[in-house]
């Protein structure tokens, strides 16, 4: 039979320092929910700013290159 594993209870490390989650008060457990909530959120908006930034960036190229082809044609 193989061992088992000793069960490993969720953990928070804030700081450093680790809190066992199932000891703290539900104020606690829905301060720590939230706040893995907006990490999740924040990295969300990075992600789409980054893509944002790109798309943005590509029309300025195309754009750029479109006004540089009317030029050549008027000249």
């Amino acid at each position: 039979m193989a061992k088992k594993e000793k069960e490993q209870k969720p953990m928070l490390n804030l700081d450093g320092v680790e809190y066992e989650i199932d000891s703290m008060t539900d104020e606690q457990k829905a301060m720590t929910n939230h706040v893995a909530d907006l990490t999740r959120k924040i990295e969300t908006m990075v992600f789409n700013m980054q893509q944002l930034e790109f798309g943005k960036q590509a029309f300025i190229s195309a754009l750029k290159k479109s006004l540089a082809g009317e030029e050549e044609e008027k000249a």
